[in-house]
């Protein structure tokens, strides 16, 4: 808190401008801007929200323990009543449906529906805008972007903005050899390229 009080507001243009860190910094947060006005477009033309939309996306390429109400919430940084007023607006369209656990008949794991996921195909593009623009940069330009990238989730991961990264860097198979990372599971040294920032064979520390 201390911090924040002697720091100028990145919105200040006299400092912004001035100060290449706040520049970085806005910048960011100008990129955010894009992402939500990509998502909107997409959720707009199925009258859903983007977190709706975004939820739908996640069910589809996650195992179904990670796709609990619970863990939902963890993801996305929502409450549990927030997750399941989306999740319930998405049963009441048919577009998702609750599996019962086996062993818990209290538990279920949301899956989608047929109808759900031909949302989602038609849906999960919204990135591509971004995808084709970082695809025409240079190797070397995309490396070090990445690492960058890299660097900064797990520091958000280790202040607690970000709760949830199933990253290499905080999984139990990750360790260094030298000066690389090494995936004692797969047995191979990891380059920078190889970090994963969402893996399914991830084991929490």
């Amino acid at each position: 808190a201390k911090l924040q009080l002697t720091m100028s507001s990145v919105f200040d243009l006299n400092t912004q401008n001035s100060n290449l860190n706040y520049k970085i910094v806005a910048g960011l947060e100008r990129l955010s801007h894009v992402f939500r006005i990509f998502l909107w477009e997409k959720a707009k033309l199925y009258s859903l929200s983007p977190i709706q939309i975004q939820l739908m996306i996640f069910i589809q390429h996650h195992a179904p323990d990670k796709c609990t109400i619970s863990y939902l919430a963890q993801e996305f940084n929502f409450t549990k009543p927030t997750i399941s007023d989306a999740v319930k607006v998405l049963e009441q369209k048919k577009l998702v449906k609750k599996i019962a656990d086996k062993n818990d008949s209290r538990s279920y794991s949301i899956q989608l529906t047929a109808a759900g996921k031909k949302i989602v195909l038609e849906t999960e593009d919204f990135p591509n805008p971004l995808a084709e623009i970082i695809s025409n940069a240079t190797p070397g330009d995309k490396l070090v972007l990445w690492n960058n990238i890299t660097n900064l989730i797990i520091k958000l991961n280790q202040l607690q903005v970000i709760s949830i990264q199933r990253t290499c860097f905080n999984c139990k198979h990750y360790s260094t050899k030298g000066n690389a990372g090494y995936c004692n599971l797969l047995g191979q040294k990891l380059q920078p390229q190889d970090i994963r920032m969402d893996c399914n064979e991830f084991e929490i520390i």
